[in-house]
């Protein structure tokens, strides 16, 4: 696997984000928690893509 792949700086936010997710989505029905997942999804990529410039 190249390194690219596995990079820390991505890795662990994702993973904190997946633990965020579960935490505030215990109370939220399923459409909700789609929605949350995809603005937060798309924040990250925002945040990756500028980073990488």
């Amino acid at each position: 696997m190249p390194p690219d792949l596995l990079r820390l700086d991505i890795v662990v936010p994702v993973l904190m984000y997946c633990a965020l997710l579960w935490w505030v989505g215990r109370g939220l029905n399923w459409t909700a928690k789609l929605a949350t997942a995809a603005v937060t999804l798309l924040l990250i990529i925002c945040v990756v893509l500028v980073e990488r410039r």
